[in-house]
């Protein structure tokens, strides 16, 4: 395999050749497949918050709020498996832009229900949907979808970031 290092205008300035054999030649294919995705969806959602002025979990609350008229705001928080103080700054966010009202519950003062508006219909039907917000309304293989929850779990195995998994009970 042939790495080397350029200046900017393309002269090489110093070129070397390692010699690696197959685990990790596929170690390395793995790790630039990650980057290239790591890369692909930052560069997604600064175009995203760019070119919308909402994050991908924004887009992704929206999307769940088209599918029911109104959702409780523990159910969305379950139903992503996010941090409660992180959704409540994304949906306050979305408040502030008129992309969805949020009520209280009259029977638990506590509980809030969480609406579209038709302003967050249209953001959602002009923005780009790409990444995890794709795959509610793309039309896909089940056994592709299974592949990749399958991989995605490989991933994390490999990768050893199960330190890292957010706790379903505690809604890290």
């Amino acid at each position: 395999m042939d790495f080397g290092f350029e200046l900017a205008q393309g002269v090489p300035i110093h070129r070397f050749y390692v010699v690696i054999g197959p685990m990790q030649a596929q170690a390395l294919s793995v790790t630039v497949a990650w980057l290239r995705l790591e890369r692909a969806h930052a560069d997604y959602a600064r175009q995203l918050r760019r070119d919308h002025g909402i994050t991908p979990l924004q887009l992704a609350i929206l999307s769940i709020l088209t599918e029911r008229p109104s959702l409780p705001l523990a159910a969305l928080r379950k139903a992503l498996a996010i941090h409660a103080a992180t959704i409540g700054q994304s949906i306050d966010e979305l408040r502030r832009m008129g992309l969805c009202l949020v009520r209280p519950v009259p029977e638990d003062r506590r509980a809030r229900m969480v609406s579209i508006t038709e302003a967050g219909r249209e953001r959602l039907e002009q923005a780009p949907k790409a990444g995890p917000v794709r795959l509610r309304s793309a039309s896909i293989d089940p056994a592709r979808l299974d592949r990749l929850r399958d991989g995605l779990g490989d991933a994390i195995d490999l990768f050893g970031l199960e330190p890292w998994i957010p706790d379903q009970s505690s809604g890290r």
